[in-house]
């Protein structure tokens, strides 16, 4: 074992379980990343600093990731790495600090600065945004700018005697690599294994994501109180195995560790890193023993030189609530509910000469139970946008207005009533990577050099699958077939579906056009769909454009993430074999 390093998942995003350290601690690890940055908690994070400039980072990573921790994380020489930094790294890494000193521990903290390009938000007027085509918010409105950075200021902090590095925005899976570059002696220029490195960080970045969290087959997984966090063994070689720690709930396989792999990495050949380009096209995932998945293949090539760049900008208000309602034509009465709440909402903006409402949705969900016949359950989301937080608060007001006046059956949960809430938007764009230096305030200010940039092509794409050897005997849902997994990327969705038998893909791929899933997916208007191949794990990811009505904190949607689209994909028909076709016939007596 002297050869391999332990690895703990020990957070997927702002806000989860706290237990989770000392569960991996106790499992014995070498080293502990705690990942909390996703687009919209920047744009949270970045609302806290500008109520209080002590705040804008992740304050429970100090008070229960760590502090009830410290000692043991200090007798085991346990290494840890996290972005909790968020927009304030220099306050959270001061924070950790005085909780070590209270201890009357001896642990160094470094910090990585350098991401925060706030300051400089008049120099980007000219910029447009890397999507969508839109010109650069005005200053003024400006909240937070943030290069993504990558794993060499993490490596170099450690190298440099470091125990825990607290960083700001970096890419997810720097967390992971910033620790093999230092543990193996890794260097910018080996490609594969930073690449490697990237797809263990990657793997552990959602924490129990890959040990059964969101799997498909999600009553396989034991009991979800007890699930254990990832740990990754990694070799020198950049192979490496997710282990589920021993006593714990969960579930590592082939299937649970691909989902991850494929989570919301758009190209797979592409996946652009500040460090490396990663191709994941040829992965291969096998079991290597119970709940031991090892992982292997990863290719990588010179990173592009640039750095993503997220900004996040102030533009409106918005609030929304969720009313039920229930009984015979339930779906109906909320229907006629909310054309109530709008009809009455916009009469009195016309009558405080108002412009008109950027946006109302109304997404309703639910419907018939079994007892009694006829009989239904639905929730009801109503959530609207605009420039001015008086007129959501009149969207509000109409709609609490109208609770006596409503079909009958409707239903609120008691508690405090919504209020407008600024709408954050995110604004990416691409900046030289040496526009963006990385800096250590662990004894050397000076900052560290940029990742180098080069122009390799891109790797010929994977021959597409072969077409089926025999037609399908009918239709079944493609969750027979496949598993999958969603997620988003901006105004993106990624669907990442993995063929449960290899035999299987050639059916898949076919039933999946694009212009099929456009089809399944209609109702949110995917501008444009793409589909990748992934022959090593046999399976394909699928990037839906401009369906998330801008995603994060400006989307009105009930599922602003793009969650919940893999269940949809499942649930679509598509040919199957004979052996599933029949298995999906309707049982005598039910639709």
């Amino acid at each position: 074992m002297a050869d391999i390093i332990r690895i703990g998942g020990a957070s997927g995003f702002w806000g989860d379980a706290p237990h989770a350290a000392r569960q991996l601690l106790d499992a014995g690890v070498d080293a502990l990343i705690f990942d909390y940055l996703a687009e919209i908690t920047m744009s949270i994070m970045a609302r806290a600093r500008a109520a209080d400039p002590a705040m804008g980072y992740a304050t429970d990573f100090v008070t229960a990731a760590m502090a009830p921790n410290l000692r043991a994380i200090a007798r085991g020489g346990v290494a840890v790495v996290s972005n909790a930094g968020g927009v304030n790294p220099p306050a959270c890494a001061a924070a950790l600090r005085a909780e070590i000193a209270r201890q009357g521990l001896d642990l160094t903290v470094a910090c990585v600065t350098g991401d925060d390009l706030t300051a400089r938000a008049a120099e980007f007027a000219d910029r447009v945004e890397m999507f969508s085509g839109a010109p650069f918010p005005p200053a003024a409105k400006v909240a937070s700018i943030n290069a993504y950075l990558g794993a060499v200021p993490i490596a170099e902090a450690l190298r440099r005697g470091a125990d825990v590095v607290v960083a700001g925005r970096c890419a997810d899976s720097a967390l992971a690599l910033g620790v093999l570059m230092h543990r193996f002696g890794w260097g910018p220029d080996d490609h594969d294994l930073l690449a490697a490195g990237s797809l263990v960080g990657h793997l552990l970045e959602c924490g129990t994501q890959a040990t059964g969290g969101n799997f498909t087959d999600w009553r396989t997984v034991g009991d979800f109180a007890r699930i254990g966090y990832p740990i990754a063994e990694v070799r020198p070689d950049g192979t490496a195995d997710i282990v589920l720690p021993e006593g714990c709930a969960g579930l590592v396989s082939p299937a649970t560790v691909g989902e991850q792999m494929l989570y919301e990495i758009e190209d797979p050949q592409s996946y652009a890193l500040p460090d490396v380009i990663c191709d994941f096209s040829g992965v291969t995932l096998t079991q290597a023993g119970p709940n031991r998945v090892r992982v292997a293949g990863a290719r990588g090539r010179a990173p592009s030189g640039l750095l993503k760049v997220g900004a996040t900008w102030a533009d409106g208000f918005r609030a929304g609530q969720i009313f039920a309602f229930e009984g015979r034509d339930a779906r109906e009465k909320a229907a006629v509910f909310a054309r109530a709440v709008e009809d009455r909402a916009r009469a009195a903006l016309r009558a405080m000469n108002a412009p008109d409402f950027d946006r109302i949705s109304a997404e309703i969900s639910g419907g018939r139970v079994d007892d009694p016949p006829g009989y239904e359950e639905v929730a009801l989301k109503l959530a609207v946008r605009h420039a001015d937080a008086r007129a959501v608060a009149t969207y509000l007001k109409a709609a609490i207005g109208l609770a006596l006046s409503a079909p009958p059956g409707l239903s609120m949960f008691a508690g405090a009533r919504p209020k407008p809430s600024p709408v954050v938007r995110l604004f990416s764009f691409l900046l030289p990577a040496e526009e963006a230096r990385a800096r250590l305030d662990i004894g050397d200010p000076a900052p560290l050099p940029a990742p180098r940039g080069a122009s390799d092509a891109p790797p010929p794409r994977p021959a597409p699958p072969p077409p089926p050897e025999a037609p399908a005997a009918g239709t079944a849902p493609l969750e027979r077939l496949a598993w999958a997994r969603s997620g988003d990327k901006g105004d993106r969705v990624n669907v990442g579906v993995i063929a449960r038998r290899p035999e299987w893909l050639p059916l898949i791929w076919a039933a999946l056009t694009e212009e099929r899933v456009a089809e399944v997916f209609a109702r949110f208007g995917p501008s444009r769909v793409e589909r990748f191949l992934l022959p090593g794990i046999n399976a394909m990811n699928i990037v839906l454009h401009d369906v998330l009505e801008g995603g994060g904190v400006a989307s009105l949607r009930a599922d602003p993430q793009g969650k919940g689209y893999a269940q949809r994909l499942l649930a679509a028909h598509v040919p199957a074999p004979a052996e599933l076709a029949e298995a999906a016939k309707p049982r005598e007596g039910r639709p």
